[in-house]
This record gives C-alpha cells, structure tokens and sequence, in this order.
C-alpha cells in the first residue's frame, strides 16, 4: 500500500487515540494541531451529518490537507432523539461531560424507556470529493453512572447485548462493537480501494 497522510479535523485526543488504534500502518493520521490549526472550526448544521461535512469542507479550504471529519451524537428515544446533533453542549457552552450526562439523567428521570443509540458520522474529503460513512450503536441508558474509562457519555451508555457501559469495557471492545469504531472500519474499506 501506498504511504497515505490524512489530516483527522478534531482536537479531541480521545476520539484521536480511538481512530488511531483502528487505522492501517500505511495511513499517517494528523491532528489539527499536526497542521497548526487552532481555531474552533465552525459546527453550525442541524444534523450530525452537516456537521462533519462542514468540519472537512473548512480543513479542505483553509489548510488545502486531504481529510476527514466526524461528528456524533447520542440519540435517546424518549427525547426524542435529544441529544443528538447538541450532544456534545447539551447542558451548555461549557462541554462539560458530567454536566451533559446529569442533565439526560434528570431528562429521563424514572421513563422506563431508556431505547438510545450513538450515531457516528464520517465525512472523507479526498482527491476533490466528498464521501461520508455511517456508524450506529444501539443500546440503552442506564440509570446510573458506571465505569472509569471512555469519555463522553460512556458512562451512562450499555450496547445491546452487553452488562456493562462504555466506560467500563476496554477500548479494543468499544472499537469493536461501537459506532464510531464500525465508521472507521467503512471508512478503512473504502481507503484500502483507492
């Protein structure tokens, strides 16, 4: 395989260390601060979609690097599909993760409807197109939180089929079976073609 260098618009050293874990030796992944990038790039769209393709379309047009850009969002059924594209601010400007995950406790409160899914979207700008790629992990909300690793809402998060949440499974398993794990690996399908 071909050397390949792609710019991965996030600052986000977690979901960085995730995506790294899942990349092909061939594929060299930059930061954004790789590339000097420091501003807050611009995540104004309505859907997780928009968002990441605006992220990819900004670092394509302002630093000229061929790149990809995720956004995700946590879909909670009683809500609605509250969080989702908010995800990430739910309970305010702060980011603050403990702040999202006490505000969707208190959301749902005793709902015995705790139906949720984390949505990744990937959005690829490469050799002048743009491609996105789809991860979904069904699961639930617990009631409680639980567990040390992970980031986000890990802790108050179980996939179908599993005891425990996010944070407590080891980051091999999450990548596995979790929905930004399955983006990458179409994304990965779709690198390994060109």
């Amino acid at each position: 395989m071909t050397p390949m260098q792609l710019v991965f618009a996030t600052n986000n050293l977690n979901k960085l260390k995730e995506i790294q874990a899942l990349m092909p030796k061939y594929i060299k992944l930059l930061s954004l601060s790789d590339i000097l990038c420091i501003e807050d790039i611009p995540e104004t769209q309505a859907t997780i979609e928009g968002n990441a393709i605006q992220k990819a379309e900004y670092v394509k047009a302002n630093y000229g690097c061929d790149c990809f850009a995720d956004d995700t969002g946590l879909e909670v059924e009683a809500l609605n599909g509250e969080p989702g594209v908010y995800s990430a601010r739910y309970a305010g400007p702060q980011r603050n993760a403990e702040d999202n995950m006490n505000k969707l406790l208190s959301e749902l409160a005793d709902n015995k409807n705790r139906t949720a899914q984390f949505k990744t979207v990937i959005a690829l700008h490469i050799n002048g197109e743009m491609y996105t790629f789809t991860g979904i992990c069904k699961g639930e909300i617990t009631m409680l939180k639980h567990g040390e690793k992970g980031f986000g809402y890990d802790p108050i998060f179980k996939a179908d089929g599993y005891e425990k949440t996010f944070a407590e499974i080891s980051l091999e398993e999450k990548n596995k079976i979790g929905h930004r794990g399955k983006a990458v690996r179409t994304l990965i399908d779709y690198l390994n073609s060109l």
